[in-house]
């Protein structure tokens, strides 16, 4: 009764929008503070439980991996253009040196070749050059997606090895993913984030509506889940956290729920199971798994509770 309830709550929503001519889509990003914490299968749940009024997004550019779980069939490729990099026009150039002396990136050898992957593109180099030897030119620096999935609509993208900038490509990606979901009627972006706390989570969180915090019970899980909640704080974003595999160490859950007790809620625990493994294997995400016993049913039911937490929430 509960889940009919809430599929005819997820589709009378959508037909709300539709008699709508513009929507604003809200947008929700999911972070960790630290790598493999389970984030980005949890999503997958999420964005399959609500695929009816929901566009993925995928905002590790370093490491993107949700188009495992939902190939695309087509996709719309767009270049990425980062910071600029230093040219030198050898027929110009007088060999001064000044460049090679002044660059604080060591990227001018004494042959004075520039290794683009040391280059900051600070343009250092190109102002000081007494005899404009030096350009600063544009190149791609990666590539991101629009695809049709089996969920419709998935923005995701790909930095190229070296490339610094990655804020900078996140920022495009959530940009593009806002204009899909008005443009397709959906009126939330469910954005997957980087893990860490650098350039690519802030700019993944930027903008955003809420965050969800997928953690772990380890001492790593614990310090990262404390310094990403101080970053969330400072953008003033509403925020809940979820401990994956809490039955692990079940001493550390019990302190991660009393530091989130007066500030940011825990909403779910979910148990260690090899169905989150085994889903990744097929290609699926866990709720498209078939319920072989009640420890799978039960992961399955957290996860449609946290899709209806959010469903209300946004």
């Amino acid at each position: 009764m509960e889940e009919e309830f809430y599929e005819f709550r997820t589709r009378y929503k959508g037909a709300d929008r539709m008699m709508t001519s513009k929507i604003e889509a809200k947008q929700l990003t999911v972070v960790s503070g630290k790598g493999g914490t389970g984030k980005s299968t949890i999503i997958a749940s999420i964005a399959y439980l609500l695929k009816d009024r929901a566009l993925l997004a995928d905002a590790d550019v370093d490491a993107a991996d949700l188009y495992i779980l939902f190939p695309p069939t087509k996709s719309e490729t767009k270049e990425y253009k980062g910071l600029k990099k230093a040219i030198i026009d050898f027929e110009k150039c007088t060999k001064c040196n000044i460049c090679q002396e002044s660059c604080r990136f060591d990227a001018i050898d004494s042959d004075l070749f520039i290794d683009s992957f040391k280059c900051e593109g600070c343009a250092l180099c190109y102002h000081i050059c007494p005899v404009s030897a030096i350009s600063m030119e544009e190149r791609i620096s990666g590539y991101y997606y629009s695809s049709d999935t089996r969920l419709g609509k998935m923005v995701h993208a790909k930095l190229n090895p070296g490339e610094e900038s990655s804020g900078l490509l996140v920022a495009e990606v959530r940009k593009k993913a806002k204009e899909e979901a008005e443009k397709t009627n959906k009126n939330l972006v469910l954005i997957d984030g980087s893990p860490g706390l650098g350039c690519p989570v802030i700019s993944s969180i930027t903008g955003s509506d809420m965050a969800l915090i997928v953690t772990e019970p380890t001492l790593s899980g614990k310090h990262d889940l404390e310094r990403i909640l101080k970053l969330l704080e400072q953008f003033h974003i509403p925020s809940y956290v979820i401990v994956n595999r809490f039955d692990i160490n079940e001493e550390i859950t019990e302190e991660i729920e009393a530091m989130c007790r007066d500030s940011t809620p825990v909403i779910s625990r979910i148990p260690f199971n090899p169905i989150f493994t085994k889903a990744m294997i097929e290609e699926k995400s866990v709720v498209e798994m078939e319920a072989t016993d009640d420890s799978v049913k039960n992961i399955q039911e957290l996860l449609h509770q946290i899709a209806k937490f959010i469903d209300e929430k946004l």
